[in-house]
């Protein structure tokens, strides 16, 4: 991966997650990663939507919702996600 096309995983933190539809899910409260890789694996939900909480997402041992990272498909202002792949 090019220099540029890195981001630090800590300004995602706070963002509105929601779907290339628009539909919002909640926001980013931490997210998983691979210790040693380094690679995301899913955005922890804070604040999730109740859209988000009728879905029956993946859940952590701490009963918070889990979006995988490999759905997110922008960032930006807003973390956008394909809701195809998480459902």
């Amino acid at each position: 991966m090019a220099e540029e096309n890195k981001m630090n995983s800590r300004r995602l933190l706070g963002k509105v997650v929601v779907s290339k539809s628009g539909k919002r899910f909640g926001e980013v409260g931490d997210i998983d990663f691979e210790i040693r890789t380094g690679e995301l694996i899913s955005i922890i939900l804070k604040n999730p939507t109740g859209y988000a909480e009728g879905l029956e997402l993946e859940k952590n041992k701490n009963n918070q919702i889990l979006i995988p990272f490999s759905s997110v498909v922008a960032t930006g202002d807003f973390v956008v996600v394909a809701e195809e792949d998480i459902i």
